[in-house]
């Protein structure tokens, strides 16, 4: 499986940087360098407790958190890291809506910036359903360096992909 298809919409300079870590076999030392501890948000309570406060702080008005989980990667679809459903049900004559986050079992062992990353992400989709400048906007202001751990995540993804471990 190649290490690209992660790397495929980013520029060539970039590009080249990443197949010279992975060439080199410094993806792991890269990444422990940046990034030198796990985080310890190992349960699905304690990930829908971590969503809901970062839901709380900075979007305020969007709908509750219904669930918050961690699922096998297969289960997710189209190889996503994360997701986000939103459900809407005509219940007894009242709109009742729904808000889930399913976030990839194989991310338990993930940095705490990764992980944040992705819960960024997914709370992003309760405001703005498409990924356009106003999506990225509100990540970046959730997470300040949003595109940096983004791209340090697909690394990440490359040493599991390589049947690594980062810690």
């Amino acid at each position: 499986m190649s290490a690209n298809k992660y790397f495929l919409h980013y520029p060539e300079n970039i590009q080249n940087q990443v197949m010279q870590l992975i060439n080199n076999n410094k993806v792991k030392t890269y990444l422990l360098n940046k990034y030198p501890t796990p985080h310890n948000i190992n349960s699905d309570k304690a990930l829908y407790q971590y969503a809901n406060d970062l839901k709380q702080q900075y979007l305020r008005n969007t709908p509750q958190i219904s669930k918050a989980l961690y699922e096998k990667q297969k289960d997710l679809i189209q190889n996503a890291l994360g997701t986000h459903t939103f459900v809407s049900r005509n219940h007894g004559g009242k709109l009742k809506s729904k808000h889930e986050i399913r976030i990839a079992q194989s991310l338990k062992s993930a940095p705490d910036e990764m992980l944040k990353m992705l819960v960024v992400h997914e709370l992003a989709h309760f405001k703005e359903k498409d990924h356009n400048k106003a999506f990225y906007k509100l990540c970046e202001h959730m997470q300040p360096q949003y595109h940096q751990v983004e791209l340090d995540m697909r690394l990440f993804l490359v040493l599991i992909d390589q049947g690594e471990c980062l810690f």
